[in-house]
């Protein structure tokens, strides 16, 4: 079984419908591959399950989030997310 199956299947355990599982994995696999990293299916499962959010959506979004603050390269991972780029990403008046 592939990389992206696996995880997949994991995400589809952890909560997930096919097609959000499916579109998941194919952003963390697009994620692992861009930035050259060593990140076994089972690392992405065990932390997805560790998440402090009970919905999948945020649980991965997180995850892409704390894959990320371990690659110096990545500045900014929210390509890889479920909720992307968001309506107001472009927006000067958001932020902190």
């Amino acid at each position: 079984m592939s990389f992206e199956d696996t995880v997949a299947e994991s995400f589809a355990d952890a909560g997930a419908d096919a097609e959000t599982a499916e579109t998941a994995a194919e952003r963390v696999a697009a994620f692992r591959e861009d930035y050259e990293i060593d990140l076994p299916a089972e690392d992405v499962a065990d932390r997805v399950e560790s998440a402090p959010y009970d919905d999948f959506a945020h649980a991965y979004d997180w995850l892409v989030g704390d894959l990320a603050a371990d690659v110096d390269d990545c500045t900014d991972s929210r390509e890889y997310r479920l909720e992307g780029f968001g309506d107001l990403a472009a927006d000067p008046k958001q932020g902190a």
